[in-house]
């Protein structure tokens, strides 16, 4: 299976719900609590020259109306995974993370 769909699955699993969304475009009316995320980088380490790992890096951004959810919580988590910001939009409160997976 391919990891991307394997995050999406874990993802799912941790927000209890089916509102968790992978590059939705602008036109997609969300519901929230939820879980955006999008590919934002990769890293490749090397030997002799040559890759011999390389790892995506996802933006994961937990969207919710409660500034105390325990959802940012439960991504932080993860492994390899660190906190970047947080801020509030129209009292959705946003945590983001970046996530290598």
């Amino acid at each position: 299976m391919e990891r991307r769909l394997q995050l999406h699955r874990i993802l799912l699993e941790i927000l209890g719900s089916e509102n968790v969304y992978f590059q939705p475009p602008e036109s997609t009316r969300m519901k929230y609590p939820c879980i955006v995320y999008q590919r934002n980088a990769a890293d490749t380490k090397f030997a002799d020259d040559k890759p011999y790992l390389k790892m995506k890096r996802y933006t994961v951004t937990v969207i919710d109306k409660d500034p105390d959810s325990k959802i940012p919580d439960k991504i932080a988590a993860l492994p390899l995974c660190t906190f970047n910001r947080h801020y509030t939009v129209d009292n959705l409160n946003h945590d983001i993370y970046n996530l290598y997976y």
